[in-house]
């Protein structure tokens, strides 16, 4: 009777250590858990910005407005008859120069 009750201990030690610290134990099903919700996390950034650049798509292929926006802003385009003027603010160097 007292070999069965030492094989059943260690049984019982043997599939306590494989619950705790083994393959499929409770620290990598947490570990698991974790890594999942930090790829939701990222999916959920990445359908974001696809859904953006969905919409600019969208918006370039249907209308004239965001093409001419884009070339404005990209290219530095400008309407004909339209004056361009570009606003130069002195270095920080040159008036310390100055003074």
């Amino acid at each position: 009777m007292r070999w069965l009750i030492a094989i059943l201990i260690v049984f019982l030690i043997a599939l306590q250590y494989r619950l705790w610290f083994g393959e499929g134990s409770v620290a990598q099903k947490v570990e698991l858990e974790k890594a999942v919700a930090e790829q939701q996390a990222i999916n959920q950034q990445a359908e974001a910005r696809n859904q953006a650049i969905g919409e600019e798509v969208k918006a370039l292929k249907n209308g004239m407005d965001a093409i001419e926006e884009r070339a404005r802003s990209d290219l530095g385009m400008i309407k004909e008859g339209e004056t361009f003027y570009i606003v130069v603010e002195k270095d920080q160097d040159k008036k310390d120069d100055d003074k």
